[in-house]
């Protein structure tokens, strides 16, 4: 609105409509940095969600794997979509993860790990592509973009009828953050899982730290001590 007003101003000034260069006059709005809150989906949300899969077909174990790694492990969309067969090393149960211009290596929990090891063996169709999760349509290849990983987790969370706080994947990011916090865990061990590359973009998750910032909470004036 205010870059709309000073555009109007200029645009008034060259009409000759006003003489006084009135841009100056507009004030800069505050723009304060993390201002929100990270909406992370519940614990007790994510094992119904979990639970609500059924991992007796080749989707299902698909399906039930990409939710771990992202419940779990904390992945972005892209990073789930871009794992491949190479990126798993079962005899150090590590995972290498490629994502925003860099590699980090996580440990592969033994859940994630069983989840993922039954997919392939039990679900996964035969494909050239060494993309550790296929499409179950034709053409039988990897997710095209980021944006199949949502859509399969959107349609989960209908299916099983979660009221989320947003029906997008970081949110299990986000609930992993905060269950890390809760445990007391580091905002640098925090933000090693995560991948973040400065610990400023993990300071967000102290937001939902209520209990430590209770006692910093001023008295509202003639309210209750």
């Amino acid at each position: 609105m205010t870059t709309a007003l000073r555009s109007f101003f200029q645009y008034a000034r060259m009409r000759g409509e006003i003489r006084l260069d009135l841009v100056a006059a507009v004030p800069i709005v505050a723009n304060w940095s993390m201002t929100s809150i990270p909406r992370a989906i519940a614990a007790e949300q994510t094992q119904k969600l979990l639970a609500s899969i059924d991992r007796k077909s080749a989707m299902g174990r698909r399906d039930y794997a990409i939710l771990l790694v992202l419940a779990r492990l904390g992945l972005r969309a892209g990073e789930v979509m871009s794992l491949e067969l190479d990126d798993i090393d079962w005899s150090t149960g590590e995972l290498t993860v490629h994502g925003k211009g860099r590699r980090s290596q996580l440990p592969l929990t033994p859940d994630v790990g069983k989840a993922i090891a039954a997919y392939l063996h039990h679900g996964r169709p035969e494909c050239a592509s060494r993309r550790v999760f296929l499409r179950t349509q034709a053409p039988i290849g990897g997710f095209h973009g980021a944006s199949g990983v949502g859509s399969m987790v959107r349609h989960r969370l209908k299916q099983a009828r979660i009221n989320s706080p947003t029906f997008g994947t970081h949110q299990f990011r986000h609930g992993l953050a905060s269950d890390m916090l809760r445990q007391g865990a580091s905002l640098a061990e925090i933000g090693a899982v995560l991948g973040h590359q400065h610990l400023d973009t993990t300071r967000i998750y102290t937001k939902i730290d209520l209990k430590s910032l209770h006692p910093l909470a001023q008295r509202w004036p003639g309210g209750v001590p």
